[in-house]
């Protein structure tokens, strides 16, 4: 008689570089249940604590570098979203050997030294400058690191704006143990990778590099955003502190270029305020106001200069109110509206500009780690049934 005896792979993930939980927050909505995390930032690591209650048993704060495999409990996804400082076009651009991107070597330690422990699935995230990092040797380099763990890979790319009303590009990568997921397709042509998704830059790169072992997915399109600037505004009072003086609200339009002078006048005569986003940028040696009209949101950063804080104007009505975007609002852009906001000012934003945009997340848990969950399981059962035998699978906490 064979023996039909199985068990299922759960859905259950380890976190590492956490930040304060929006990847967990994607997550859980799409069913995981979180086992391990990990940040090292004391910062990211109060903000968490603040909106999670449940942290003690699983929150480890350190160095990635310093993290035990053996402390790691046995989890069927792990998850990375990995420093993009030296990846990011706006850094140096050290790739995966610099200061804090390189700690992405430290979570292919751990995975290496879990061995039979080893999760089936992994989900790693980064900015899209990742693609072309060292003439895409970097990314090359990290893929073929997950292959020789046992990973076959997948790469795409998704935009926020496609979920909230902020521009948020970031490059998703995927990889599932080759001896339980054999690859799907296996295609010659460039257009077959090129879609939505995986836009010219991306397909020309999987087309080119054949000695790394794929494993694409066709993926569904992209939702419609429904909601623009206007819906996540906070509603502050007029006399609110967060709100410019008139001096310093001159001082930054005299800094906008005259084509956006020109809109912020036209909509200032308008009955309903409109909304825009500013950064502050050099141009020719000077400081200047660049101005989106678009309803759209600059990407959220961390604030560690006067440039990195998005600022928000309010016009119409005869009037022009400018501050900087609140901590609320960029939860919400995040679509993380409901997260319990603590610390300053600063320190909320520093925590939503370096973190993921949670229903992203929640999209790729539903349309691609769950299907292909079940796929694993689909064919565990049917190994068992045709072999008589448990299929291999590790014991689960």
């Amino acid at each position: 008689m064979p023996n039909n005896s199985k068990q299922l792979l759960p859905k259950t993930y380890a976190e590492f570089f956490a930040g304060i939980g929006l990847m967990r927050m994607g997550l859980e909505q799409a069913g995981w249940g979180l086992r391990f995390a990990n940040d090292i930032a004391p910062l990211k690591e109060r903000l968490y604590k603040h909106h999670f209650q449940d942290t003690e048993n699983h929150f480890h704060l350190g160095n990635i570098h310093e993290i035990s495999a053996d402390s790691v409990p046995t989890v069927t996804l792990a998850t990375a979203s990995f420093p993009c400082t030296d990846l990011s076009l706006a850094g140096k651009r050290e790739g995966l050997s610099g200061t804090q991107s390189s700690a992405f070597w430290g979570f292919i330690r751990i995975l290496q030294e879990m061995e039979n422990r080893r999760p089936p699935l992994v989900l790693l995230e980064n900015v899209d400058g990742f693609l072309t990092s060292h003439n895409g040797k970097d990314f090359s380099q990290a893929m073929k690191a997950l292959n020789d763990l046992g990973y076959s890979v997948d790469a795409f790319v998704i935009d926020a704006l496609k979920f909230v009303p902020q521009s948020r590009v970031r490059l998703f990568m995927v990889g599932v143990q080759n001896h339980i997921a054999p690859n799907l397709l296996n295609e010659s042509t460039i257009s077959f990778y090129q879609s939505e998704l995986r836009p010219s830059k991306l397909a020309e790169f999987i087309f080119s590099n054949p000695d790394i072992d794929w494993n694409i997915r066709p993926l569904p399109s992209l939702p419609k955003r429904k909601d623009s600037l206007s819906d996540i505004i906070e509603n502050m009072e007029a006399n609110a502190s967060e709100w410019w003086s008139e001096e310093r609200v001159t001082y930054l339009l005299n800094q906008t270029f005259d084509r956006h002078r020109i809109l912020i006048e036209e909509a200032k005569q308008e009955t309903e305020f409109t909304y825009f986003t500013a950064f502050r940028r050099i141009r020719n040696g000077r400081s200047m106001a660049e101005i989106r009209s678009d309803g759209i949101a600059g990407c959220l950063r961390t604030p560690k200069g006067g440039s990195a804080r998005q600022i928000l104007l309010q016009v119409g009505k005869g009037k022009i109110n400018i501050r900087f975007l609140s901590p609320l609002e960029c939860a919400r852009l995040m679509g993380a509206g409901d997260f319990k906001i603590s610390g300053s000012f600063n320190d909320a934003l520093f925590g939503f500009g370096d973190a993921v945009c949670v229903p992203v997340v929640k999209w790729i848990a539903d349309n691609y780690l769950n299907p292909v969950l079940e796929s694993l399981n689909d064919l565990s059962i049917s190994e068992s049934i045709e072999y008589g035998e448990k299929v291999r699978s590790p014991q689960f906490v």
